[in-house]
């Protein structure tokens, strides 16, 4: 069968309205997700706080190592698998739109800072984070972008040329929305040769109704699964051999250095 991921993509409910009743859900959602055999639980953009909270982000914020990731890595623990999760990070006077991962173990495995904004709150809010990395776990590499970061071709291009088998892309993306969830971000797996996790939310939060629409890509062009307009939790085994088989049928990544020497000679 060769090498294989069980993934799980949490599409939480947006009107919660504290932290704890964020980690409560998880908490009662974390033995199901157990139970179906994942090894990691992706969740949405600022997952911890809720995403549309205006000014009361910054008083939300915390390190890395906050309460909040004490507790998310605790129920990592408990459970027995990965979690990845948003939430607005502070480090000294600044604050940033991340994402980090807990194994099993209770152990940090990686982040990732938002590095570019869209039109909103959040630039009037966050800083930019600077540069991609992978983590691996259980072997697989890994790599995050959030959002709107993943909007962008050149960001998934790079996790990839880096060596990553999967993207996980936590979001917080509005009703209004629907061509991106729906076309661009699953082409990113595609054209990259990547299995990618788009994890959004579902509901409406202090007046933003999100898409929903949280989905598994495949390396060639397929869907794992696809969630509706409702909280759900969606899942997927990845077959992580598709990926080296999906980039030789296609070597975007190889092919893209002549194409680079020729487009900027014209």
């Amino acid at each position: 069968m060769g090498r294989t991921f069980h993934l799980a993509v949490g599409q939480s409910p947006a009107d919660l309205p504290t932290t704890q009743k964020r980690l409560e859900w998880l908490g009662t959602a974390l033995p199901t997700v157990a139970a179906r055999g994942a090894d990691l639980l992706v969740l949405p953009e600022l997952f911890a706080t809720g995403y549309n909270r205006g000014d009361q982000i910054l008083a939300l914020a915390e390190p890395s190592d906050g309460p909040i990731a004490q507790a998310i890595a605790a129920l990592a623990a408990a459970h027995g698998i990965a979690i990845h999760y948003g939430f607005p990070e502070r480090k000294g006077d600044l604050v940033y739109n991340a994402a980090q991962c807990f194994g099993p173990d209770g152990s940090r495995l990686g982040g990732h800072r938002k590095l570019v904004f869209p039109p909103g709150f959040e630039r009037d809010h966050f800083t930019p984070g600077q540069g991609c990395t992978l983590f691996t776990y259980l072997g697989v590499q890994i790599g995050t972008l959030i959002c709107y970061d993943a909007e962008f071709p050149e960001t998934a291009r790079h996790l990839a040329s880096l060596g990553a088998e999967l993207i996980l892309v936590p979001t917080a993306l509005g009703a209004q929305w629907g061509w991106v969830a729906q076309q661009m971000i699953p082409t990113r797996a595609y054209e990259n040769g990547v299995y990618l996790a788009y994890a959004n939310s579902a509901g409406n939060e202090n007046g933003m109704a999100f898409l929903g629409q949280s989905f598994i890509a495949t390396p060639d062009g397929q869907e794992l699964a696809r969630a509706g307009d409702q909280p759900e939790i969606i899942y997927g085994q990845l077959q992580l051999d598709k990926v080296a088989d999906a980039q030789n049928r296609l070597p975007y990544l190889r092919d893209q250095e002549m194409f680079g020497a020729n487009i900027y000679g014209c």
